[in-house]
């Protein structure tokens, strides 16, 4: 049994009373895998036919299923993205934002991507999803998991709450604020979290969030919904928040609320709220400010310079070579940055806020020749683009790095496996050169 806090025992059996002990009891099991099916790239019935695991659906989602003990992380599905792992109560948030194809839609603080990926599963490609961290090392971690994803209508912001609203005041039609917090959901998952709480670290964590929803509050147009959750217990993180955000925005109402303990659920346990803005006052919709913004401006610290909608001659003719050899779709909106080519989606709004990522970044010109980004071969579906099809040995071969035969003619090629795309591959003289970025290989 984990040696708990005895503040947050004390206080825990004066919030459940007769249920404290099966509250305590929970401690005593050990934490349950669970993974959600990426329905960007597979269908819940197919996955169930290619699973490398026994599958126990979870009951608040759809995509989601509890695996075991088994090793999720390390699987040529995971590294596909044909799955994301994450833990089960957690999968309760995203889905209760009701985020659909079409809207623009933003996760405040959305690193390393579990809710925010799902919110791009809910959006099918279409609207503009925006996933924020203000932590850049977080950022970059949310950059690999979008990539992995295949999500294709993702901008990805390093920026606080305060910025983001100065910017694009009124803009999204739905938020998602799952706030840093206390933690106390993670105390089994992760125990080096115990000595790290205490009941300041309660109140600093509350009083962190009043401000990130009162940014949540300015952002999010009238009409809109806002959905805040915690991985706590605490109720002044939890409950008391929102009803003193209630208290001090009368214009919300508080459409649902869930308290999900470990006690009564096969998780580790979640908070979340469900809140709608009201109709009938001005909505404050800044679609033409947020593209009203310089394209000319400094650029800002980050990944990426600010787009140039015209691109350079030079990088499109590369481009369009390599892409008439080896693409079977076309990609649209084309921008360049750095010297690199995107593809952003279809409202992509100029901005001065720091970017991690925009839409699909498609590669680069190298001497007047096209090399694809990694983030390309990850969105493409299959027969979208010219593909080496590789069994499970030889997958993880090309996962370790590895070159492996092939007999196709030269040239560029998708590795998937069970048709879900791994990297890219530049075949020559019957032998594929392996081009999966080293820092993703295993």
């Amino acid at each position: 049994m984990l040696e708990l806090p005895a503040p947050f025992l004390a206080r825990m059996k004066g919030v459940l009373q007769d249920k404290f002990n099966d509250f305590l009891n929970s401690y005593a099991r050990p934490p349950v895998k669970s993974i959600r099916v990426n329905t960007l790239k597979i269908s819940v019935e197919d996955f169930k036919k290619i699973s490398p695991f026994d599958l126990d659906p979870v009951p608040w989602e759809e995509c989601g299923f509890y695996v075991g003990g088994e090793q999720a992380g390390k699987t040529v599905l995971h590294a596909a993205g044909a799955y994301y792992v994450q833990e089960a109560s957690a999968m309760s948030v995203a889905p209760l934002l009701g985020a659909q194809g079409g809207e623009r839609v933003l996760d405040l603080c959305s690193a390393p991507g579990g809710k925010g990926t799902r919110l791009a599963q809910s959006m099918a490609g279409e609207g503009i999803l925006f996933l924020n961290e203000i932590n850049y090392s977080r950022a970059v971690i949310l950059r690999q998991n979008v990539e992995r994803m295949g999500i294709k209508n993702a901008v990805i912001t390093c920026a606080s709450p305060e910025r983001l609203s100065e910017e694009f005041a009124g803009y999204f039609d739905k938020i998602l604020v799952d706030a840093p917090c206390s933690g106390e959901g993670m105390f089994k998952k992760e125990p080096n979290a115990i000595p790290e709480w205490s009941e300041e670290n309660v109140l600093m964590c509350a009083e962190r969030q009043k401000r990130i929803l009162d940014c949540a509050d300015k952002l999010l147009k009238s009409g809109g919904t806002l959905v805040y959750s915690t991985c706590t217990f605490a109720p002044e993180e939890d409950n008391l928040q929102v009803d003193a955000f209630l208290k001090e925005h009368p214009n919300y109402r508080l459409s649902e609320s869930r308290f999900l303990y470990p006690h009564e659920i096969l998780g580790e346990g979640h908070y979340c709220a469900v809140l709608k803005k009201g109709v009938g006052e001005e909505a404050g919709d800044t679609r033409e400010s947020a593209l009203r913004a310089n394209l000319d401006a400094p650029a800002p610290r980050g990944d990426l310079p600010l787009f140039k909608r015209t691109c350079s001659r030079q990088m499109l003719a590369a481009y369009s070579e390599w892409a008439d050899k080896t693409l079977k779709i076309k990609f649209e909106n084309l921008a360049e940055a750095g010297g690199k080519l995107y593809s952003l989606p279809r409202e992509m709004p100029a901005t001065g806020v720091q970017l991690v990522r925009a839409g699909v970044l498609l590669g680069e010109a190298k001497g007047g020749r096209f090399i694809p980004d990694h983030a390309l071969a990850m969105c493409l579906k299959g027969g979208e683009a010219n593909a080496v099809e590789l069994d499970e040995p030889t997958a993880l071969s090309y996962l370790r790095g590895l070159t492996f035969g092939c007999q196709k003619p030269d040239g560029w090629y998708v590795v998937t496996h069970k048709g879900l795309p791994l990297g890219w591959c530049k075949a020559a003289g019957g032998v594929a050169k392996n081009h999966l970025p080293k820092g993703l290989r295993i």
